[in-house]
């Protein structure tokens, strides 16, 4: 044997020494733990992997966030939920619907109202001729609109889903596509913001404006958003100077082929650049993005634009920052772990139960200790009226955090507790 092969050889075996040592040492109980609070991840392996990710993260330019930049609509209550109230039939189960979200200990109600339930045949016709006896189409709003103040809550009165008649090839562009004359949907949101002028004082235009099917068949444009968010900003601040604009919460997406190819995404971070390369700043109050998850969870600190996790929020932020956009708060419109049984479909990551109920719990609190530029995150979902979803097995149905008969997850109950130790003011 050569001196050189002994020599490689030897340098070989003391770097096994050296691997089999250090993931000894990683291995032991208190190097998990601050793996985890690292990576986000639970497994070791998944944990090593992780802190490669991490120090590989190091080369790439860091994220601006300027943290207490934002001189509103940062400091509120962070807590919020997505609800259907809309879809529940007896106004008894609306009511409960809405107790059991003030229960957990949530101030915020983020709820569509759908475009095409209420100006539903007609321009300018609010009356619901769907079934008889004929009635106004506004009276489950204004019952939803009541059973947040009579519980101390506020609405985010998310403004999207036009109806048929808005598009002259109706519902076959996609019955999410926004309509042929933007005019018309200024009309609407006028019409909802003049409703409940000094009730409802926070309007989001429009949900995920950069994936499909959002935007119809159309191509993404984040151009024409812009035109679609000036017209229904002009029109909710004309009827009202206090209402909140927030914009259309952001997907996150890697997909950057949606502006020319109709049916697919854009990704949100070009898509919000040029939201403000079109002028886009002049027409909303806050910033909004979806804040899932998926495979990891909420202590996972890697960033990697093209790796989606919780803390893909802190990119859009630093787009605002880099647009001299600093000042407004970023709010999540959506946040949560998918808590899908193996015999479904895991298009949103997976995770247990009880992963579930640790990790919102956990993501809160990550907001308030390290986002000051962030304001209500909102979890996706309380509850849908039915159970169709989970006849399906669709894994959007494994979100909730009550079953459709109101019976609690852990999740629901862990919040609960959760909040119940925190002191924050409206």
């Amino acid at each position: 044997m050569t001196t050189a092969v002994r020599q490689t050889l030897t340098l070989w075996a003391g770097l096994l020494v050296v691997s089999g040592l250090a993931l000894l040492l990683l291995s032991a109980p208190p190097a998990r733990a601050w793996m985890w609070q690292q990576t986000g991840e639970e497994a070791f392996a998944a944990q090593v992997k992780g802190l490669s990710d991490l120090a590989a993260g190091l080369l790439r330019p860091q994220v601006k966030l300027a943290p207490h930049a934002v001189t509103a609509h940062a400091d509120v209550n962070p807590f919020g939920v997505n609800v259907f109230l809309e879809q529940e039939v007896e106004p008894d189960k609306r009511a409960l619907a809405v107790q059991m979200a003030a229960d957990a200990g949530f101030h915020w109600l983020r709820q569509e109202f759908p475009w095409e339930d209420i100006e539903i045949h007609g321009k300018g016709d609010f009356e619901d001729r769907r079934h008889e006896p004929y009635r106004s189409a506004w009276e489950k709003y204004d019952q939803i609109v009541a059973l947040a103040e009579a519980n101390g809550m506020e609405l985010i009165v998310r403004l999207s889903n036009p109806p048929a008649w808005s598009r002259a090839q109706g519902n076959e562009v996609g019955s999410y596509a926004p309509p042929d004359d933007y005019q018309d949907y200024a009309d609407f949101v006028a019409a909802v913001v003049s409703r409940y002028r000094g009730r409802v004082n926070y309007v989001q235009l429009w949900n995920e404006p950069n994936i499909n099917p959002e935007w119809g068949v159309y191509p993404i444009s984040p151009e024409q958003y812009t035109e679609l968010l000036k017209a229904g900003a002009t029109a909710a601040r004309t009827a009202n100077p206090e209402i909140v604009v927030i914009a259309g919460a952001l997907a996150a997406t890697i997909d950057l082929d949606g502006t020319t190819i109709p049916g697919r995404n854009f990704n949100d971070l070009f898509f919000l650049q040029r939201m403000y390369d079109a002028g886009a700043a002049a027409w909303f109050d806050v910033m909004a993005a979806q804040g899932y998850g998926l495979w990891s969870g909420p202590t996972d600190r890697r960033m990697q634009p093209r790796v989606m996790n919780f803390g893909r929020p802190q990119y859009v932020r630093d787009v605002m920052v880099a647009n001299g956009d600093e000042s407004k708060a970023l709010w999540i419109s959506e946040m949560n772990w998918n808590a899908s049984p193996e015999d479904v479909e895991a298009r949103y990551g997976r995770v247990t139960l009880e992963q579930q109920a640790a990790y919102l719990p956990l993501a809160y609190q990550r907001i308030q200790d390290e986002w000051p530029w962030l304001g209500v995150a909102n979890v996706w979902y309380l509850k849908r009226a039915t159970d169709v979803w989970e006849q399906n097995r669709q894994p959007e149905a494994f979100f909730r955090l009550l079953a459709p008969d109101f019976t609690p997850m852990p999740v629901y109950e862990r919040l609960r507790e959760y909040t119940g130790t925190k002191e924050i003011g409206d």
